[in-house]
């Protein structure tokens, strides 16, 4: 299968899904490898491939949980300058859709402490999330708007520039 990843003239965009698990009083990020920052779990849509269906498939690939999606939570239309890893220096675009996950108990146990890409898996505590730094930057600030709303919040982030 192949990601919906396009790449030219020191631009990049990028079609991503995601998942957003909340156990207790903890969520679920990974612990980038590239910078000092966490992001959600999840990657790129393959061609043929529905958003609900990527973050399914990215979320038990990465952390071993067979987490199902509950509810779309959010459509971020994400522009940023990434200053680390393989896309240094590229102007990137990414359109991304973020879903609330559901498991079972059993499920969560399963979870990985490293995910397949050799990234460190963290439960962040909901109430110290300021303290993080976090990508895309708005996720922090309105996390708990997140858990609360019932309906898919819209989001244009170019504050990663």
């Amino acid at each position: 299968m192949v990601d919906i990843d396009l790449k030219t003239d020191g631009k990049k965009f990028r079609y991503r899904a995601g998942g957003l698990l909340i156990n207790g009083d903890k969520i679920l990020f990974v612990r980038s490898s590239a910078g000092d920052y966490y992001y959600v779990i999840g990657g790129g849509v393959h061609i043929g491939e529905s958003s609900e269906e990527a973050a399914e498939r990215e979320f038990s690939e990465e952390t071993g949980i067979n987490a199902k999606t509950d509810r779309l939570a959010i459509v971020c239309e994400n522009f940023f300058k990434d200053k680390d890893g393989n896309i240094d220096g590229l102007d990137c675009h990414t359109l991304e859709f973020y879903y609330f996950m559901t498991a079972d108990e059993k499920d969560i146990q399963k979870c990985k402490t490293i995910s397949d890409a050799g990234e460190k898996l963290v439960w962040l505590t909901l109430g110290n999330i300021a303290e993080y730094n976090i990508k895309p930057s708005f996720i922090k600030d309105i996390i708990d708007e997140i858990a609360c709303r019932k309906d898919v919040i819209h989001i244009i982030c170019d504050s990663d520039r």
